[in-house]
């Protein structure tokens, strides 16, 4: 399996490489719609809801329906809406598992230390107790 992010995890001074990885495998099958008559492919095409016509992707905007209105975003307001990037998972503390709320645990995730990191995170496994 491929790990989907390399980072660290931090607390204080300490530093501990790691990998990340899905615990989860999800496996979809990818079905094209095809026109029975002779299999050819259906396309989708972006269509003004009110004038009927195709609309070229450069003329499409993103917007957010609050009551009757729209409020449009723009790459900057997902920029700004989006949290840091960092290659640091930083420990603040540690909790009991029965102090956390069951719906935050959506998809689980696994952990393995990089070379040079093993001892530090068998460590940091055994700390908490």
């Amino acid at each position: 399996m491929r790990a989907i992010w390399n980072g660290a995890i931090g607390f204080g001074l300490v530093n501990i490489p790691i990998k990340l990885y899905s615990a989860t495998d999800s496996s979809t099958l990818d079905l094209d719609m095809l026109d029975s008559k002779d299999l050819s492919n259906i396309k989708f095409k972006r269509v003004n809801e009110k004038t009927g016509k195709e609309v070229v992707w450069e003329n499409i905007v993103k917007g957010y329906k609050i009551e009757d209105k729209y409020i449009i975003l723009d790459d900057g307001d997902f920029a700004a809406a989006s949290p840091e990037k960092s290659k640091v998972l930083s420990i603040a503390q540690f909790v009991k598992e029965y102090e956390i709320d069951p719906a935050l645990f959506e998809t689980p995730y696994f952990l393995e230390p990089q070379k040079n990191g093993e001892s530090a995170y068998k460590l940091l496994c055994h700390s908490h107790y």
